[in-house]
């Protein structure tokens, strides 16, 4: 039963990247390549935190293959990396944590009591923390294997200015 649980959550990961593509008006041709990214990233992700490992190393983990898959995928459909690696880790957003936190914020400002204050605002910090801690390791595990493998320097590309006659 379990693992059906996991393959319906596989399924709308993909679906989910799908329509952040959409969104973003990308080829039509790249779509199902985002679908499978999406879905094996968040999977990944979904994986590793049913191992203990925590929500942000399994979010760097699902990033950082989300990021090695769309440079695969750059070369095979002739697209550039991040038209894959953008729609296909948008799901793995925590939107959660950052909601609990903007809510924990409202109820602070109305809060008197010493106890539930203090409760109130490390539970705020806790979630405002694991959202920004996970944005930071899904952009970090995007775009670090981008640059691992980049074959030129940015010193060498030549740009072309425009001369006056």
């Amino acid at each position: 039963m379990e693992l059906l649980v996991f393959f319906e959550k596989w399924i709308w990961l993909g679906f989910a990247a799908i329509g952040f593509a959409i969104l973003f008006n990308v080829p039509l041709r790249t779509l199902w390549v985002i679908f499978l990214m999406g879905a094996l990233g968040g999977a990944l992700k979904l994986f590793i935190m049913k191992l203990g490992g925590g929500i942000i190393i399994g979010s760097f983990f699902g990033a950082v293959l989300v990021g090695i898959l769309s440079i695969g995928a750059g070369h095979y459909k002739h697209s550039p990396p991040f038209v894959f690696a953008i729609p296909s880790v948008i799901p793995m957003v925590p939107g959660a944590f950052a909601y609990r936190m903007m809510l924990g914020l409202v109820r602070l400002t109305n809060n008197t009591d010493q106890t539930t204050f203090s409760q109130l605002l490390n539970d705020t910090v806790d979630n405002g923390l694991k959202a920004f801690f996970v944005l930071l390791v899904l952009a970090l595990g995007v775009s670090t294997p981008m640059l691992i493998t980049r074959q030129q320097s940015a010193k060498n590309i030549k740009v072309p200015l425009k001369k006056d006659r």
